[in-house]
């Protein structure tokens, strides 16, 4: 989770993009448990790759994360952007044994995950309609991937890999991590997972697919907010019982943080409201708003309002970041 962020800017400027909140918790928070129950027990260890400007709010909040999921937490940094290979070698010492990786801007929803920590690696792959946008894997009869093709051209596979891999030879994985950063095999000045990943394939690992049954982006606002919808629809959303709800209507599903006010309002469906928010005389729709954001005289959806923002009399679709003033 070392990027910057970009297409989520502005709520990036001040966090990184896997703390931004859906359905009232953080996404890699959500990330982490979902993880969890796939493989059936706590980690022994989580690690985070990060950025090494996130600061140390940032890094306390990870690793209460860690420690909530009965895991040890480490940090680890990667001060360039130097590819998804470079970014999992940040954390060498931790490349032991049993792992598994994922990438902190991407949750998913599975019923049913059969996972067999005696497989050489798994990776977590998802059906989706466009495959030249998204790197993908080829199987034979047996169900054993053959191939990695990075962002098609032609259609060879439907496959998308959704940033989730397990191996069982934690250290042989790093080993190849640490090759193609020595040997300087790279593309356009990144090293690539799915290098080291052929690597492994060629001489002998066996990968296998696990699969989920709808994979949610949290790339750029409307991914999130469409990811927020679908975890409000699917989960048990509630209203934090401090929350003072004054002659309004909340429309299910809608997670109503601690310490916010409603008053002459109309919330929901699919909306998230952090704790402490204000709301008055306003309608809202579809949308996400982080702590302390004061929301009066507006009708907005399909939006996301950051921390201590306030939006005054406005309808419209609006992206507005932390401390942020839009009165119309």
């Amino acid at each position: 989770m070392a990027g910057v962020g970009k297409r989520m800017r502005p709520h990036t400027l001040t966090i990184p993009k896997p703390l931004l909140p859906i359905a009232g918790k953080p996404i890699v928070h959500r990330l982490v448990e979902d993880i969890t129950r796939v493989i059936g027990k706590p980690f022994d260890e989580i690690a985070f790759i990060i950025g090494n400007t996130f600061g140390k709010e940032v890094e306390d909040q990870l690793c209460a994360i860690a420690r909530e999921t009965g895991s040890k937490p480490r940090i680890y940094y990667q001060s360039e952007a130097l590819g998804t290979a470079h970014a999992v070698l940040c954390a060498a010492p931790s490349l032991n044994g049993p792992v598994v990786v994922a990438f902190a801007d991407t949750l998913f929803m599975a019923d049913n995950m059969p996972f067999d920590e005696t497989d050489d690696a798994v990776i977590w792959v998802q059906k989706v309609e466009n495959p030249e946008a998204f790197g993908v894997v080829k199987l034979d009869n047996d169900g054993i991937i053959t191939d990695f093709i990075e962002k098609p051209k032609t259609f060879v596979s439907d496959l998308a890999i959704i940033g989730i891999y397990y191996v069982r030879d934690g250290k042989n994985f790093r080993d190849e991590l640490q090759h193609l950063v020595s040997a300087g095999i790279s593309k356009n000045g990144e090293y690539q997972l799915t290098d080291a990943l052929e690597n492994m394939k060629n001489k002998g690992i066996h990968f296998k697919t696990g699969k989920v049954d709808e994979w949610l982006d949290c790339g750029n606002k409307d991914a999130t907010i469409y990811t927020n919808r679908r975890i409000l629809e699917s989960g048990n959303p509630k209203t934090n019982e401090t929350a003072q709800i004054v002659n309004s209507v909340i429309i299910q599903p809608c997670f109503i943080g601690r310490d916010t006010t409603v008053e002459n309002s109309v919330i929901g469906p699919f909306v998230s409201v952090g704790a402490c928010s204000q709301i008055k005389n306003s309608i809202i729709r579809n949308s996400i708003l982080q702590r302390y954001a004061y929301v009066a005289e507006a009708h907005i959806e399909n939006s996301m309002i950051g921390n201590h923002a306030e939006i005054i009399g406005t309808a419209s679709e609006v992206n507005v970041g932390d401390y942020n003033v839009l009165v119309k």
